[in-house]
């Protein structure tokens, strides 16, 4: 069943400012339209391709899979477990006999106090059970607003390159215009630049790059995987694709400049081999702190300038320094050949 028609806006107004976006926003490629046209024009969408093979995408799909059984597990022996104590709770309002009576008069202060506190507690946990555990499996398996992980892999499967989709959180409200506003342009090219930060997207399947910020549009995942099939799309269209609506001029794309620089490219290779270099000692942890360091303090509130780049830069040497690592000759050492 294809999914749910969001909006069907495409081509920009005719009416507008200026005769097009300025860069770095252009026309997102007219090849994209059917799946733009599905999209929510109150969001940021980020679009990227996963190279990680299918089989390290089953095993981290089954982490999910586990827990949201257990939850629902859990919360059919709950049901089986206390249905029985809260019907002998009614029976006294239908006028009949019950196992559980209290009577309160011929208690003793103490001995009311603990019976009210023990039934409290019981109405407490499942009410916790019932509002924010149970929600998990259901939205899980039965989401329908933005679909769900388990409709996504019945249409998807598990393949070698799947394409992900990501859309922005709450913070998508706060950007206005972000083509007049700076600090709505800001905000949004600052969450853009970590979300398709190449170390990110090469280190982490997609779907654990849901975080405060992005959320993963299921739905949309599997509409772009239909136009695939269909060959009304190639796979290569959804490489690093941001886009976003703008009222005067549309939909429009987020230009990356993805064709990097020899420079960019060999930073990047450089820090592909310092991971290798500590993953063979056994340090490969001290990679990812790493990492998140670097995006933690990069997306911090005034900028990251040479004072916060000092700053991080000894905050990662203390780091490797605990692990028995010192951080400038391993990376001397690993980027010598």
């Amino acid at each position: 069943m294809a999914p749910a028609k969001r909006s069907v806006r495409f081509k920009p107004k005719e009416k507008s400012k200026r005769d097009g976006p300025p860069p770095p926003f252009k026309q997102p490629p007219e090849v994209l339209e059917p799946f733009i046209n599905q999209l929510d024009e109150k969001h940021v969408y980020v679009t990227h391709i996963d190279g990680h093979p299918a089989s390290f995408k089953w095993r981290i799909f089954l982490v999910p899979v586990a827990m949201n059984v257990g939850v629902a597990a859990l919360f059919v022996w709950r049901m089986y477990a206390i249905i029985p104590w809260y019907w002998e709770l009614v029976k006294p309002f239908l006028g009949l006999p019950s196992a559980i009576t209290f009577a309160a008069e011929q208690s003793t202060w103490p001995e009311l106090i603990w019976e009210i506190s023990k039934r409290t507690a019981v109405f407490l946990v499942d009410f916790l059970l019932f509002v924010f555990v149970w929600p998990w499996p259901v939205e899980f398996t039965m989401g329908r607003r933005h679909g769900n992980p388990t409709r996504w892999r019945w249409n998807v499967g598990f393949q070698d390159k799947e394409i992900y989709v990501r859309r922005s959180r709450d913070w998508d409200t706060v950007i206005g215009d972000y083509l007049e506003d700076g600090d709505g342009h800001k905000i949004l090219t600052t969450y853009i630049k970590t979300a398709t930060a190449p170390l990110l997207q090469e280190q982490k399947t997609g779907y654990l790059l849901m975080n405060g910020q992005w959320d993963l549009d299921w739905a949309a995942m599997v509409l772009a995987h239909r136009l695939v099939d269909k060959k009304e799309v190639a796979l290569e269209a959804f490489k690093n694709a941001v886009l976003m609506y703008h009222e005067d001029h549309g939909w429009l794309c987020y230009d990356l400049g993805i064709s990097a620089s020899v420079e960019e490219d060999t930073k990047r290779r450089q820090v592909f081999a310092f991971r290798d270099a500590l993953t063979a000692l056994g340090k490969e942890d001290l990679f990812y702190r790493w990492v998140e360091i670097v995006q933690f303090e990069s997306t911090q509130p005034g900028g990251f300038g040479p004072e916060k780049q000092e700053a991080a830069a000894q905050k990662i040497r203390d780091l490797f320094e605990a692990g028995g690592v010192n951080f400038d000759e391993l990376w001397k050492e690993s980027n010598s050949n």
